[in-house]
Order: structure tokens, then C-alpha cells, then sequence
């Protein structure tokens, strides 16, 4: 089953000339690095990658995922593109004898030696499933959708109550000061990808650090969760897999969750929302009883501070949609669907500093 209006984003293509690699090298590594690997091996790209590019990896016997990042190398921001965190955070998750119960791919190996395709990069298990794009989901019964909204909160709430210090990421982050190492981090990789000049994300970049709310709490953050980076089960609501963990790091869970809560607060036109839907008639949880599970989970009494996490996350994601559109201008940009979402910048800011306007009402 397509989502509706987001075709071009699911399965996969011929790899797009700007990251086309050497197959043969890949092949001769893979058969060196990979237990149980045999080629020959064919390739395909996935249609939805917007930072890392992600490959279809067909042998006779055998399918595999590759994620890399993009080329070339020399136009990357630092510290973006982080392959070698996604490969330790799911490999941490994964291993059996620590029975996190968090769905990852299986992880097989992890190169970090650009001089073998031009770019680092890792393989891992292709785990067979649904990729849901759009969260209003057309197509699938009340009681379906209910299902699947509830298993993304499940599934959340089990990540951030994961020992991350038994699994072996005590040092995945740095302790404390979440939100100001945040919003500096982000103010920093807006300034490099800065292509016009967006009043609303200025104000936020002003107004976000001096107004962090107290409490440090630390868990692993997803640091991108939402529906389109779950791969469900093909007939059940259950979530096989959690894709996409660049941003992944020790954090503060109620950021991380935030951020997954943006969708009710953004409109579909905006950026894959559910706000100003009819959720009562679709079936889909209203925010507040999605929080409240969430804090059932998580033996919470509720969440303070919400509004400014929300803030926080709106202007997080202007910036990653901006880094989209200055990969747009220098050639770099993995799908061509880059410039609509670089695009997307300008209204998540204003959206953003709407929330923090109702914030300095308040006060």
C-alpha cells in the first residue's frame, strides 16, 4: 500500500549520478568484511534518503541495506553525516545478550576508509516491511490507525527508558546542558547553510538560549523519530525496525519526544502533519491523550515546559531543512525531493517563533 501523495519517496531507483560508486570495490570489500556474503551483487538506491543516501543491496541468496554518506566529501558540514554513531547506537541496541527489546536492523559491518567507494559507509540487515510516509494514513481502517499511533508511543517510551550505560553508550553523549549544546550545535550548522535570510529563525536563535527550562534528564534520543522512520510489520502494527539514527545521542528524552509530537502541530502542507485533520473520524489518538500514554509508559505525572521543547524542535528542524537546501545549492542533495523540503525552513521557523510568542505572552 502507497501513501497517498507521497509516491515518490517509497522504494527504490537506478542510483542517481551524483552517487553512483564503484560496485566492483564494494563487492571485493563486502566479501572480505561481511560473514556469509557472496556476490554477485546488484544495486539499487531508495527513493526517500535526504542526508545519507541509502542502497538496495541484491545478491542471489541475500539482500542488504548500505548507508553512506553522500558525496562528495569535501562539501559536507562538519560533524553532519554521522555513519559511524548510526552504526554504534543500532549495533548497541541489537545486541542479543543485552535484550533491549528496541527493534534495529542487525548490523554486519562498518567502513570508515573513504578510499573504498569515496565515502564511509555501513552495511546492515534489509529488513522486509512497511515505510508509512503519510501520518494521516490513507487507506487503512480506524482501528488500524489507532493500532499504529499507539505502537509509535510504545516504542518511544521504551527507548527512553533503555540503560544506556549497561549497553555500552555511557560516552554516546556529553552529560548536561542538552538544550544550550543543542541550540548552539544547530545555530551553528543554520549559519553554515544559511541561503536567505529568515527573521523568524534570527529570533529564535535569540530567544531559545536564554530562556532553556531547568531539569537535565538523559536517555537516548532518537533525535529524528517519527512514522516514516519505522519500518512496520507487513500485516501488523508493529514496528520491526527504527531507521535513520544520524542524530542519535544522549539527550533529554522530553526533546526527543517533542520533536515525534511535532506532527500535531504542523499542518500536512507543512511538513508531514496531522494538525487540522479530523483525528476523532481517522482514528488517530488527540495530542493530549498521546502524551498522556506516553507518560503512563514512562512513569510521568505529566510534562512541563512543553511549549518551549516544542520551540526548540520546530527551529531544530527549520535548520536540518535548511542543510537540505544549501546541499540543494552545492550539488549535494541525495532525493530530488530536497528543494520542497529545503523550502519547508522558512514556515517550520515562523511556526516555531509563533509557539515562542505565545510563550513571551505568557510570562
Amino acid at each position: 500500500m502507497t501513501d497517498q501523495g507521497f509516491e515518490h519517496f517509497a522504494g527504490t531507483m537506478p542510483v542517481s549520478a551524483r552517487q553512483q560508486f564503484d560496485v566492483a570495490a564494494l563487492e571485493t570489500w563486502m566479501t572480505a568484511n561481511v560473514d556469509g556474503f557472496v556476490g554477485p551483487l546488484s544495486v539499487e538506491q531508495f527513493k526517500g534518503g535526504q542526508s545519507n543516501p541509502t542502497f538496495q543491496l541484491v545478491t542471489p541468496t541475500q539482500t542488504y541495506v548500505m548507508r553512506s554518506k553522500p558525496g562528495p566529501a569535501a562539501k559536507l558540514l562538519p560533524s553532519a553525516h554521522a555513519i559511524d554513531r548510526e552504526y554504534r547506537v543500532m549495533a548497541a541496541l541489537g545486541n542479543t545478550t543485552m535484550k533491549t527489546d528496541i527493534p534495529v536492523a542487525r548490523m554486519y559491518a562498518l567502513c570508515e576508509d573513504e578510499s573504498v567507494i569515496g565515502r564511509a559507509f555501513f552495511i546492515m540487515e534489509f529488513v522486509a516491511g512497511r515505510v508509512l510516509w503519510n501520518p494521516a494514513l490513507p487507506g487503512y481502517q480506524k482501528e488500524a490507525r489507532a493500532a499504529i499511533f499507539d505502537e509509535m508511543n510504545r516504542v518511544i517510551a521504551a527507548l527512553h527508558q533503555v540503560d544506556y550505560q549497561a549497553i555500552g553508550l555511557g560516552d554516546f553523549g556529553k552529560p548536561g546542558n542538552y538544550f544550550e549544546r543543542q541550540i548552539a550545535r544547530w545555530t551553528k550548522q543554520y549559519r553554515a547553510s544559511e541561503t536567505e535570510k529568515i527573521e523568524a529563525m534570527d529570533k529564535l536563535i535569540e530567544w531559545l538560549p536564554q530562556h532553556i527550562p531547568p531539569g537535565e534528564e538523559v536517555a537516548i534520543v532518537h533525535g529524528d523519530y517519527r512514522m516514516d522512520n519505522l519500518i512496520f510489520h507487513p500485516t501488523e502494527p508493529r514496528v520491526l525496525a527504527i531507521l535513520d539514527w544520524e542524530l542519535s545521542t544522549l539527550g533529554h528524552p522530553l526533546a526527543d519526544f517533542a520533536y515525534h509530537c511535532m506532527a500535531w502541530h504542523v499542518p500536512p502542507s507543512a511538513f508531514r502533519g496531522v494538525a487540522g485533520l479530523n483525528l476523532e473520524e481517522l482514528g488517530i489518538p488527540d495530542f493530549k491523550s498521546y502524551v498522556a500514554k506516553y507518560c503512563e509508559r514512562t512513569g510521568r505525572a505529566g510534562i512541563e515546559n512543553f511549549e518551549y521543547y516544542l520551540a526548540y524542535n520546530l527551529f531544530r528542524m527549520a535548520g536540518i531543512l535548511q542543510g537540505i537546501m544549501k546541499r540543494v545549492v552545492d550539488g549535494t542533495a541525495s532525493s530530488e525531493q530536497a528543494v520542497a523540503m529545503g523550502k519547508a525552513a522558512r514556515p517550520m521557523a515562523e511556526l516555531g517563533w509563533k509557539v515562542a510568542e505565545k510563550l513571551i505572552a505568557k510570562s
